[in-house]
C-alpha cells in the first residue's frame, strides 16, 4: 500500500557488493564512504536537500521555465561583475571567460553551493526550514524532544561501532538547536550490548512526481555502511543474522529497509532474511548491481533508484529483491546470469513489481501478515545444513559420507519432477539418514518446475522419509532448513519434516489438490462474471448501511426472470454526457453496439467496493466487511482476541494470508480493499476503525492482513487515532499487531500535546491509553 505522507525514512544498509567498488591493481574493490559521496554529489538523483535542482524543477513546464530564468539571471549578474572587475584581476577573470562564465552566487545558487561544498550536516544554516523538509518517522521516547521537527541527521542504531563520513562529524555552527544537540553528541553511544547508536548524515531525493495518488513525495533516507565492507562470496549465516538485527534495532526508526548486497549471493540472503524476519510488517528490499556506480554506463543507479522508489513509496511488508526494473519475492529467486544486466529470475512465481513507465504491484500475490504478532528478528540458523545435488553413478558411500553427523538438514537436488536413482544401496543410505533424525528435502535441479509423486522413483525417496520441497529454489530451501533446525526447542523432528513442505513466506506453491482442503473462503463473484444478482447484491449493502434511520432502507433486486411469452419488450436506451437518449432497432442492429460488458460490470463493482469497505467499518458491520473482503464467516460468533497456543506455527511467525482471493473483482482494487485509501483523507479502512471505535471491524481487518503502519494524509498512524479518541481496546489490538506511533503522531507534536490536555484536565483514562503505549 502507498505511504501517504510527503516524506518517508529508508535506511540503507550497506554491506558491500559491486555497487560501491572501484577498480584497483587487484580487481574491483570495496572502498569505505565511496557510496555515500557518490550518492551525494548526484544532486539531480540521489540528493536534492533545497528541492531546487533542475529534475525537482522540471516537473512542470513553468518551473523548468522559472529555473531557466533564475540561471539567466544568474549568469548576467556574473557577467555583470566581471566587467566591472579591477584591472590587475582583469587578465585572470578574462582567461576564467573564456571557459565559461562563473554563475552567481547569491541567493538560492549561493545556498545550492554551499550544499555542495559542505558537510551535510551545515545545511540547516544554508537555507530556511520549509514544510516539505518535514521529518516523519517515529523517535524513541529517550530521544530528546525535538525544538524543530527537521535534522539533516537521522539516529541510526546498530550491532557493530557506527562511524559518519568524513568531514561531516563534528561542525556546529548555524545548527537549529535540534541539529547542535544531535552533534554536540554526535558520537558512536553503546546503548546495551550488541547495539550501538549515533546521528548519521542524511540524503534526500527529489520530490517524485510518478509518486502514488499524485503525491509528491520526497524519500530521506541513511546509509548504515558496514566496516568491513563484505564481497558477497563471504557472506556467512552470521551475516544474514546481523541484517535482521539491525532491522529490529532499526524498526521503530524507519519506514522501510534497502540492503545493498553484492549479487553472487544475494538470492541466499534474501531468502535467509524472508524466514529470520518474523511478522515483517515493513517493507526490506535487496539490490545491488552488476557495474558499480564509479563506472560510467552502470545498472547501479537505476537498481538502487528503483529500490528506493518502491521501498519509500511503498508498503510490501515482505522480503523483496529488486533487479533490471523488476521486484521479486526474495525467497523465489535465483541468479541466472553473471553477465547480463537482467540477472535474476522467478521461474516459478511471478514479479512482486515492475517498473516501467508505471509502477505495476501485483497486489494479489503479496504476502500479507495477519498473525497479530509485533516484528521481532530470529537471531540464530542451524549451520549443519548442505545440499547433495544428486548425479548418474553417484555411489552409497559418497551420500554416507555426506550424511554424516554433524549433519542435521539437506536438501536433496533430484533429476525432474523428483526422481533419483533407485538402487538398493543408495536408497538404503537414504533410509538410514532419515530415521537418524537428518531432515531430507527433495528439490528439483531444474530451474523451473516442481517435484511430485507423479513417478515410482519419486514416490521410493518420500517412502524412505524424504519430505517434499514442492517448487522452492535450491537457496531457499536451504535457508528454510536451517531457519527451522535452529527452532528444535519448539520444534519435533517430525514437525519440522512437515513445516518444510507448507508454504510459510510465500516461499512455495501448493498442490491443486491440497487446495481443496483448505479454510473455507467464500466464492466472491469471478472477474468475467456478469450476473446481476452479484451486482444487485453490492447495491444492496451500501443502500442499507447509506439510509439514516429516518429513511426506509430500500432494496435492488436482480431483474425478474420471466417465461418468454410473458417477457416484456426490452427498451434500450443510452445515457451520454446525462442525457437519455433512445435507440431504435435499426441504430442499434447498424452500429452493432454492446449493451454493457463483464469488464464493465466489473470495473463498476471495483469502484464501488472501496466505498462499501470504508462505510461498513465506520458502522463496525462485521457481515458487510467480510462481504468486501469475500470472506465466510459466523457473524453471531463473538470476537475473541487470538491467543498464543502451541502450535508450531506460533514459532516460525508464519501467520500470514496463504489464501488469496484471486478471481474477485475486489483484486481490480489498487491496493485491495484491505487498504484501500479514502481519496479525501487518504485513510484506509483501519483508520477508519480507529477513529470510529469500532471494535469488532478492526479484528477482522486485522486479521485479514491490514497494514499497520500505513499513514494518512495528515500523517498519522491508526495507533494514534484510536489512543485520541481513547478507544484502549483498539489499541491493544493494534500493538499486539505490531503498531506503533510515526510521522506526526511524534515530530508534529500531536502525541505530546493530547497527553499534556489529558493531563491538564485529570482525564485518568485518556493518560491510561497513552501509557499502554509507552509515552507516559
Amino acid at each position: 500500500m502507498a505511504l501517504a505522507s510527503e516524506e518517508s525514512r529508508v535506511l540503507l544498509i550497506y554491506t558491500g557488493g559491486t555497487i560501491g567498488m572501484l577498480v584497483s591493481e587487484s580487481g574491483y574493490v570495496p572502498e569505505p564512504f565511496f557510496l555515500f559521496e557518490t550518492l551525494r554529489s548526484q544532486t539531480s538523483r540521489f540528493h536534492d536537500p533545497l528541492g531546487d535542482s533542475l529534475l525537482s524543477k522540471s516537473r512542470s513546464v513553468e518551473g523548468f521555465r522559472a529555473w531557466t530564468e533564475s540561471q539567466n539571471a544568474s549568469r548576467e549578474a556574473s557577467r555583470s561583475r566581471s566587467r566591472h572587475t579591477s584591472p590587475q584581476r582583469s587578465g585572470f577573470r578574462a582567461t576564467i571567460d573564456i571557459l565559461g562564465p562563473i554563475p552567481s552566487l547569491t541567493g538560492r545558487a549561493k545556498e545550492a553551493n554551499q550544499v555542495h561544498a559542505t558537510p551535510l550536516h551545515e545545511l540547516d544554516s544554508v537555507s530556511p526550514r520549509r514544510p516539505e523538509d518535514r521529518q516523519t518517522s517515529f523517535v524513541p521516547p529517550d530521544t530528546p524532544p525535538p525544538s524543530n521537527p527537521v535534522s539533516t541527521r537521522l539516529l541510526v542504531r546498530s550491532t557493530r561501532p557506527l562511524r559518519a563520513p568524513p568531514g561531516t562529524e563534528d561542525d556546529t555552527e548555524g545548527e537549529s538547536p535540534r541539529g547542535r544537540h544531535e552533534l554536540s553528541s554526535n558520537v558512536c553511544k553503546k546503548v546495551r550490548e550488541n547495539c550501538y547508536e549515533m546521528y548519521l548524515p542524511s540524503l534526500v531525493t527529489p520530490s517524485a512526481s510518478s509518486a502514488p495518488g499524485g503525491n509528491v513525495k520526497r524519500i530521506r533516507y541513511a546509509v548504515l555502511e558496514w566496516s568491513p565492507l563484505l564481497d558477497s562470496s563471504n557472506m556467512e549465516i552470521a551475516d544474514w543474522i546481523r541484517i535482521a538485527e539491525e532491522i529490529e534495532l532499526n524498526y521503530h526508526l524507519f519506514d522501510a529497509f534497502v540492503v545493498l548486497h553484492g549479487t553472487d549471493t544475494m538470492c541466499y540472503s534474501s531468502s535467509a532474511l524472508s524466514f529470520l524476519l518474523e511478522d515483517l510488517g515493513k517493507t526490506v528490499i535487496l539490490t545491488g548491481a552488476q557495474i558499480p556506480l564509479s563506472q560510467l554506463r552502470n545498472d547501479a543507479v537505476e537498481n538502487l533508484l528503483g529500490a528506493l522508489s518502491i521501498a519509500g513509496q511503498y508498503i510490501i511488508p515482505e522480503c523483496s529483491l529488486f533487479f533490471n526494473h523488476t521486484l521479486y519475492r526474495g525467497n523465489r529467486v535465483s541468479k541466472m546470469s553473471s553477465s547480463d544486466f537482467d540477472a535474476f529470475d522467478s521461474p516459478n512465481f511471478p514479479p512482486i513489481c515492475t517498473v516501467g513507465i508505471d509502477i505495476d504491484i501485483n497486489w494479489g500475490d503479496i504476502v500479507r501478515p495477519t498473525s497479530l504478532r509485533p516484528f521481532k528478528a530470529h537471531k540464530n540458523m542451524c549451520p549443519n545444513v548442505a545440499t547433495l545435488r544428486l548425479f548418474p553413478g553417484i555411489t552409497a558411500a559418497t551420500v554416507r559420507a555426506f550424511l554424516s553427523p554433524p549433519v542435521q538438514g539437506v536438501v536433496l537436488e533430484t533429476f525432474g519432477a523428483g526422481n533419483a536413482p533407485q538402487r538398493a544401496d543408495l536408497v538404503a543410505a537414504l533410509k538410514e539418514a532419515c530415521e537418524r533424525g537428518v531432515v531430507m528435502v527433495a528439490i528439483s535441479q531444474c530451474a523451473k518446475g516442481s517435484v511430485s509423486d507423479a513417478y515410482e522413483t519419486g514416490r521410493a525417496l518420500q517412502a524412505v522419509g524424504v519430505a517434499s520441497g514442492g517448487d522452492m529454489t535450491t537457496e531457499c530451501a536451504l535457508a528454510k532448513l536451517a531457519y527451522l533446525l535452529s527452532k528444535t526447542d519448539h520444534l519435533s523432528t517430525a514437525q519440522i519434516h512437515s513445516l518444510m513442505q507448507v508454504p510459510l513466506r510465500g516461499e512455495l506453491t501448493l498442490p491443486a489438490a491440497s487446495l481443496i482442503t483448505s479454510p473455507p473462503v467464500a466464492e466472491p463473484p469471478t472477474s468475467d462474471s456478469n450476473d446481476p444478482k452479484d451486482f444487485g447484491s453490492l447495491l444492496n449493502h451500501i443502500t442499507r448501511l447509506s439510509a439514516s434511520s429516518l429513511v426506509p432502507s430500500v432494496k435492488v433486486a436482480a431483474p425478474t426472470v420471466h417465461h418468454q411469452e410473458h417477457r416484456p419488450k426490452p427498451t434500450h436506451s443510452l445515457t451520454l454526457l446525462g442525457s437519455t437518449v433512445a435507440l431504435s432497432k435499426s441504430a442499434r442492429e447498424t452500429t452493432s453496439s454492446w449493451m454493457s460488458t463483464a469488464s464493465e460490470t466489473a470495473s463498476a463493482e471495483a469502484a464501488l467496493y472501496p466505498f462499501l469497505v470504508h462505510l461498513a467499518v465506520a458502522r463496525d458491520d462485521v457481515e458487510t466487511l467480510n462481504f468486501c473482503l469475500g470472506r465466510q464467516t459466523d457473524s453471531s460468533a463473538p470476537i475473541v482476541p487470538p491467543t498464543m497456543g502451541e502450535s508450531p506455527i506460533d514459532h516460525i511467525g508464519g501467520g500470514v494470508e496463504s489464501f488469496p482471493i484471486s478471481n474477485s473483482n475486489r483484486n481490480l482494487v489498487k491496493g485491495g480493499v484491505l487498504n484501500c485509501l479514502d481519496v479525501a483523507s487518504g485513510r484506509t479502512p483501519l483508520h477508519v476503525a480507529a477513529l470510529n471505535g469500532s471494535v469488532k471491524c478492526i479484528q477482522v481487518l486485522l486479521e485479514a492482513g491490514a497494514l499497520v503502519h500505513i499513514r494518512d494524509s495528515l500523517d498519522h498512524t491508526a495507533l494514534y487515532y484510536a489512543a485520541r479518541h481513547s478507544h484502549g481496546s483498539i489499541v491493544d489490538c493494534l500493538l499486539q499487531a505490531g503498531a506503533h506511533l510515526g510521522g506526526a503522531d511524534v515530530e508534529g507534536g500531536y502525541v505530546r500535546l493530547a497527553v499534556k490536555f489529558a493531563q491538564s484536565v485529570g482525564d485518568l483514562g485518556a493518560l491510561a491509553v497513552w501509557a499502554k503505549i509507552g509515552v507516559v
